[in-house]
């Protein structure tokens, strides 16, 4: 739904607001309907559509990489047969979920916030938000229109992922310009790219190159798969029969539930060996991918030079990305881009390969909060400075979460819960009546440490500007569904830690 300036200036107030309409941000809408049915609330997305990076992303196969019954809500089944799920399933989904719970209404599409202002005086933040008009005649074709309006809310939820959306990362290669054919980032994918029966090389080795590899495979030529190093790939069935036994001997929300908890505990478990008994899980996975496609294969290109979960497992559904290898159909090569050339791309070993289209699933800008300037009491908030709090509000920022997932389990496991922790957190309030509350670092025995234990590398180059963790409790980020349920479902808002007016 669009609502219009016009209307906008007659109710630019709202208890809580929440930014982005993606699954956090949908998520987050459910569980305001649910517990806090008494606040107004309104859902800006810069976009012009909801369901975020499920709407955003179109290129061949997207699909998740985690199991449908954790990155799934909590509150609502995953009815679908397939638990590694196509991103249109998983827009689909999204929708669904924001039509159940009457959530359209208040979507406003094309409002990228740009600025947030708090004002303890008036317990409040002021937003400026960027409107998207559409086109003027007058402009030149293409170019949006766009006005500037404030809206103010009590509380401010960000539920706006972890990348930016504008554009991916693309390294400087030498040589990059002197290619002649057609260059893709799978976040820009065009919706008339045919590449049948072409020669097509994907560098990387990410969950998006395992991905495309597959999918493309099917009717291209031949592709590629150029990776600088390994990466640790598993595969796994699509379909979860465990799950279906479930929904044929119980109620659908009891099936849900206990497929749920079963992943849930079969991640926990799988993480905590692969930390434990690194070595132990190197011979697991090898094992698994020397049954899918030889010894040689696996030396040359599927053994990493880092343990598992140092950087997060791909996963393959139902083995596909082998069988396409398999049937000559794929291959992968490993080794470091010395330039590119007029048809392709050469390595520093003398290998040349030669392609009609080159894919560059080289990973994702890391932007948290979208590149929102917050300021707090005239003082501008540098995110770099600060330390995250139960791992989703900020220290010295007020009346602020953020929806994060974890990086070693589904995203939604977090984000459910933090919308569950931002409705006690408000509730709490109003029976005390709070105007506002802000995490304060009061123990000067509590360090900052890095926020993410993980060296991909989108963490990496980000690292800089990203908030840090503690060194003790409430303050440090546990990637850890278990404490995480006792600390923000179970444990006391009003914990010493929150400073409460």
């Amino acid at each position: 739904m669009r609502i219009g300036v016009s209307a906008l200036q007659f109710m630019d107030h709202f208890d809580i607001l929440i930014i982005g309409a993606g699954l956090s941000g949908i998520g987050a809408g459910a569980r305001l309907r649910m517990d806090c049915p008494d606040k107004t609330f309104a859902i800006l997305e810069g976009r012009e559509a909801s369901g975020g990076t499920w709407d955003l992303f179109r290129y061949p196969g997207v699909r998740s990489d985690s199991d449908m019954f954790t990155l799934g809500y909590r509150f609502r089944p995953w009815r679908d047969p397939k638990a590694i799920a196509d991103g249109p399933a998983i827009l689909k989904y999204i929708r669904e979920t924001a039509r159940e719970y009457d959530l359209e209404k208040e979507i406003r599409y094309g409002h990228r916030v740009r600025r947030a202002e708090w004002s303890s005086e008036d317990a409040r933040w002021t937003v400026a938000v960027e409107v998207s008009q559409g086109e003027h005649p007058q402009q030149t074709p293409g170019e949006a229109v766009h006005e500037t309006v404030e809206f103010s809310c009590s509380f401010l939820y960000l539920c706006t992922g972890y990348y930016r959306y504008e554009e991916g990362y693309t390294p400087e290669w030498p040589g990059f310009r002197d290619y002649q054919g057609m260059v893709v980032h799978p976040q820009k994918w065009p919706e008339d790219l045919d590449y049948a029966g072409m020669k097509v090389i994907v560098i990387g080795s990410g969950a998006t190159a395992v991905t495309l590899v597959p999918a493309m495979a099917e009717t291209a030529g031949h592709v590629t798969m150029l990776q600088r190093s390994p990466t640790y790939v598993v595969t796994m069935p699509s379909q979860d029969r465990i799950a279906k036994a479930f929904r044929k001997l119980l109620p659908e929300r009891a099936a849900y539930m206990l497929s749920r908890w079963k992943n849930v505990l079969r991640q926990m478990f799988f993480y905590e060996l692969s930390k434990k008994r690194p070595a132990f899980m190197k011979r697991l996975i090898a094992k698994g991918v020397k049954a899918e496609i030889g010894e040689e294969n696996l030396e040359k290109h599927f053994r990493p030079n880092y343990n598992p979960w140092d950087q997060r497992l791909c996963i393959v559904p139902d083995s596909d990305m082998f069988a396409a290898i398999r049937d000559g159909k794929a291959s992968v090569v490993t080794g470091e881009i010395d330039t590119f050339t007029e048809k392709g791309v050469r390595l520093t070993d003398g290998q040349e390969l030669e392609a009609d289209i080159i894919i560059t699933a080289t990973g994702l800008v890391l932007k948290i909060m979208s590149g929102l300037e917050l300021v707090v009491d005239g003082k501008s908030v540098d995110l770099s400075k600060v330390m995250a709090y139960k791992g989703m509000m900020y220290s010295d920022v007020p009346n602020l979460a953020q929806a994060f997932g974890y990086t070693n389990a589904s995203w939604t496991l977090k984000c459910d819960l933090t919308s569950e922790y931002v409705c006690r957190l408000i509730k709490f309030m109003d029976t005390h009546g709070f105007s506002s509350c802000v995490p304060r670092l009061k123990d000067p025995a509590i360090k900052p440490e890095r926020v993410l234990d993980f060296n991909s590398g989108y963490v990496l180059r980000a690292l800089d500007s990203l908030p840090s963790q503690g060194s003790k409790h409430p303050w440090r980020l546990h990637q850890n569904y278990f404490k995480d349920l006792s600390m923000l479902r179970y444990g006391s808002v009003d914990d010493g830690t929150m400073e409460f007016r």
